[in-house]
Parts: structure tokens; sequence; C-alpha cells
């Protein structure tokens, strides 16, 4: 028997609504920041969510774990509906849910130390023996029991983030979002941080939604990669299968876009026409044919739906 996902996202939707007007705002539309999103995550699997700038993969993460309210949709965690949960019951649940943010800097309190801020969730779930506990998450993440008393400012970035990463630890929990946890770090530190979050989910069977925009962190990070655009999730497949054949054009000028270390060996990136549409005002049909070299007529007018092209792979484009 298939083991149920830990996860389960259908129809996940977040519209803002825009209003203009000073005196008497009206309503003038809406910003479709995730529109209609689906997809698993089982147990100790790391999902790479990918698209460029303003794609909606942080708004998506942030629903998830109900920061953020969506506008419709369904999270199944552990078969609990999370969207059905009163505040104390989330708040319950929450425990099982953590966050890593992008900045490491602006996530941490500067008026708190390092044991204030990793004991913090300690503290609000009363949980006794919090300093033991502390001490223990600051060895998990390489951090010397000296730093315990001091403040954010006194750390690099690196040392930062491993800070956030025991916070998220702290409470045992059995998924993260981890938004975009590299991005702001040098090119070394982010190896280092990689590899730790690795062994630690080895060790505890951690399930990431891991969030980026560097194809390269998530070919060494991922089992699975599901790509956004505009909103949507215009393909989600096993790593290999996406990196070795992605079947979207989307997925492939992202791919062609990655610098190749090696250089005797060259690339040539799919041209993409003109910008990224406005998500207030998205385009009609398949919201990538203004720049996809493949659109053709019905691309303009029917929206794809997202559809089965291989094992444990899916496309949304009309000539997958």
């Amino acid at each position: 028997m298939t083991q149920a996902p830990l996860l389960q996202v259908r129809g996940l939707t977040k519209h803002f609504p825009i209003f203009k007007g000073a005196l008497f705002p009206k309503p003038a539309g809406a910003v479709r920041a995730v529109d209609g999103v689906d997809f698993d995550l089982a147990e100790s699997e790391t999902l790479a969510l990918v698209g460029e700038s303003g794609c909606g993969k942080t708004t998506t993460g942030r629903l998830v774990l109900r920061l953020i309210e969506p506008t419709a949709g369904s999270v199944q965690f552990a078969g609990e509906d999370l969207l059905a949960l009163d505040a104390e019951q989330l708040r319950q649940r929450r425990r099982q849910m953590q966050i890593i943010f992008q900045d490491p800097f602006s996530a941490l309190d500067p008026r708190m130390t390092v044991a204030q801020i990793v004991g913090e969730p300690l503290y609000i779930h009363s949980i006794a023996h919090r300093a033991e506990r502390v001490r223990e998450l600051l060895e998990l993440v390489g951090l010397p029991q000296a730093y315990a008393g001091r403040y954010p400012h006194e750390f690099s970035g690196g040392q930062r983030q491993r800070i956030g990463i025991a916070r998220a630890l702290s409470l045992n929990p059995r998924f993260i979002v981890c938004d975009e946890p590299v991005s702001a770090l040098d090119v070394s530190i982010q190896a280092q941080i990689i590899n730790l979050m690795q062994d630690l989910q080895q060790r505890f069977g951690l399930a990431y939604l891991f969030i980026a925009h560097d194809l390269g962190v998530v070919k060494h990070m991922a089992d699975r990669v599901a790509v956004m655009y505009l909103g949507r999730i215009v393909e989600i497949a096993d790593k290999a299968a996406l990196y070795a054949q992605p079947r979207h054009p989307y997925t492939r000028a992202l791919l062609q876009a990655v610098p190749l270390p090696d250089p005797r060996r060259r690339s040539v990136p799919i041209p993409l026409a003109g910008e990224i549409p406005s998500p207030a005002n998205p385009p009609a049909g398949c919201h990538f044919h203004t720049r996809c070299p493949q659109a053709e007529a019905r691309c303009r007018t029917e929206v794809p739906s997202l559809r089965t092209v291989g094992e444990r792979h899916a496309s949304a484009c009309h000539f997958s």
C-alpha cells in the first residue's frame, strides 16, 4: 500500500485585492499571487519550489503554514485539514511545522540573545528543561555553547542562519518550509548550510519544502522539483527526470540559464521574449505564451492542465 503523503495541497489560491481611490477606495481587481497550486510531500522528502522572483513560491510556502490565509484551496497535513483549525489548534499543530527564512539577520530579534531566540518556541509551548535543549540545539547546528549569550549582530550570515535553523528545530518538527535559506549567503557558506540541512534531514526524518531560484543549489538538495510561473506550477518531476528531460519550455529556459562550471562546455540560452507579465493582469490561456518560443494560437485561449507526461512527471504545456 502506498503511504499517504505528509502534506497534500490542492487548489491552493491567494488573490490579494487591489483598491483604487484614497478617500473612498473601491475594488479594482486582484493580484493573483498563487493560482490553483497542487502538490504532495512525503515524509523525509525534499520538494524544491523554483521560479523567477514574483512567481508566487514564497507566498505558497507561507500559505501552507497559514502564515497567510488562502483565498481558496485545501492543505492537509498528516491527514488533518489545516484550514479548518481554530487558532489554538493551529498553534499546537505548528509544533510540527516550522520555517527557515531567507534573510537570517532580519529574521532574528536584535534585542534577544541566541539562547532567548532559540528557546523562545520552547517557552511559548511551555516545554521544560529549556536551557538543556538550547545547548543541544546549538551543538546540532555546529555553534559553540559560548555563543548562547551573544546577540545576532555579532555573527556572520552563515552563523545567523545556523541560529535560525536551531530555532526551527527546537520543537522537533516533521516539516520545514525553507524559504531561500542560502540565497543571501556566500557560495562557500551555502555549501556548509546545505550539508547541515541534509545531515539534519537524515538524522530526524524531516520533510522540506525548499523554495529557491538557484537551480544549481536545488540539484544538490531536492528529491523532486516543482517549477512555478505566475502563480501556477508548470512542471513537477523527480529531480533526475526534470534535469535530464524537461518537458515545459519555461523549465528548459531556466535550465539553459544555469552557468556551467566547465569552461569547455557551452550552453545556448533559450531566448525568452519580453518581461514577466503582471500577476494583477496575467495573460489569458497559458500564462507563459507571451514569452514562449513555441506558442501557437491555442496557447492564447486554452489553459493547459498539469498532465502526466512520464512516471511521477507532469507538465502544463499543450505540446509536452
